[in-house]
């Protein structure tokens, strides 16, 4: 019985390291939106600054036709994935890049450009640690050697 119970664990243990479920998610409903051109070049206007629905709207139009209710499900698709903001201005809705959600993005592309990133701190941590060790080892090796003048030592 505790062979079977044993098949499961590391396989349910090494998949948060490797991707946690709700970063997982967030990541997959990004490129899900992003997989769309028209979601792509909402997101370049964006990029400019605020835009309302109607500006986003007059945008579009000058380079391909597209409706207002269109408009609307792709502001509220990138909406839901994390990449776009809203906020109330009056009778008006301003739209903006989401920065947090941009930073998902960001940090799932870092991650396959710099395969070792997620060892560098662990990394650090050892070179800090051999470095105390190689510290102490001198100062108690130097304690004996002072006393016979500390030859053999370069300085």
């Amino acid at each position: 019985m505790s062979e079977p119970a044993a098949g499961p664990g590391p396989a349910t243990a090494s998949e948060p390291a490797v991707r946690p479920e709700p970063a997982a998610a967030a990541v997959d409903r990004s490129f899900a939106a992003l997989g769309d051109p028209v979601r792509r070049t909402i997101l370049l206007l964006l990029a400019e600054g605020e835009r309302p629905a109607s500006g986003i709207v007059e945008a579009l139009r000058a380079v391909r036709p597209i409706s207002q209710p269109a408009v609307s499900q792709h502001l509220k698709v990138l909406r839901e994935a994390g990449l776009v903001t809203v906020r109330a201005e009056g009778t008006r809705r301003l739209y903006g890049l989401d920065p947090a959600g941009l930073g998902t993005v960001r940090a799932w592309l870092e991650a396959l450009t710099v395969p070792v990133a997620a060892f560098a701190q662990p990394l650090d941590a050892l070179a800090t640690e051999v470095t105390r060790g190689r510290r102490a080892r001198r100062r108690s090796a130097g304690k004996p050697g002072e006393e016979s003048g500390g030859r053999g030592q370069i300085a």
